[in-house]
């Protein structure tokens, strides 16, 4: 009975000290510096560390063509040294867009005072979303100009950015042409250096706040 006491003592004890140990391990793995990286459409995350060589020669959004309600040009100029959030809709879109349209707007007045902040929605009908529809659109929705840019330009160029650069659609291995429908409800943070620093559903409250938080922690980045 002696014994067993001892042993039932020694297990109890060890019992009591593994959790401690492994909870610290937990906690030490799974705090980052950075928000993560991505450059394909499974959207894995890369933890690279901001101005090492890796991050210079990863996966960056290439510079386009396109033009703002306002029939100015856009270009990756007009996002120099500045964090904007992208989407893809239509100005006809009976569907999933007004949502989509509407939490933009929200995030719009989230940092309509921030000069860093800016935001991109990139027309997948852009034969019918002339500028001066965009224009229409954008006054109905209280878009701010020069802050938030809605744009059209050639499909093809359109599409080949959502499908091929921003990876918006998640349909894996299903290969895609300009005949198919390019809908996505897709948000996507891009960093200063035109990287992709993350993913949202922008039809979903709570991955709406997690990507102003998001954003808040890309600015702490420098």
């Amino acid at each position: 009975m002696k014994y067993l006491l001892i042993g039932l003592l020694i297990v109890t004890v060890s019992c009591k000290d593994q959790p401690k140990k492994e909870q610290i391990k937990v906690e030490d793995t799974s705090r980052v510096d950075y928000l993560p990286y991505y450059n394909e459409e499974s959207f894995t995350p890369n933890w690279l560390i901001p101005g090492s060589k890796a991050e210079k020669e990863f996966h960056k959004i290439p510079d386009f063509n396109l033009t703002n309600q306002l029939g100015e040009r856009i270009t990756q100029k007009t996002f120099e040294n500045k964090i904007y959030i992208t989407d893809f809709f239509f100005a006809s879109c009976p569907g999933i867009c007004p949502q989509m349209t509407g939490n933009m707007f929200k995030l719009q007045e989230e940092f309509k005072d921030d000069n860093d902040i800016l935001f991109l929605s990139h027309s997948v009908t852009p034969t019918q979303d002339s500028v001066s529809v965009l224009k229409n659109y954008a006054e109905k929705h209280g878009v701010i100009p020069h802050k938030w840019h809605l744009v059209t330009g050639d499909k093809y160029e359109i599409y080949s950015l959502g499908r091929d650069q921003y990876f918006v659609e998640n349909d894996l291995g299903e290969s895609k042409t300009i005949d198919d429908f390019l809908h996505t409800e897709n948000f996507l943070l891009i960093d200063k250096n035109k990287h992709i620093r993350g993913i949202y559903n922008g039809l979903n409250r709570a991955s709406m706040q997690q990507l102003i938080i998001d954003v808040k922690a890309l600015k702490e980045e420098g």
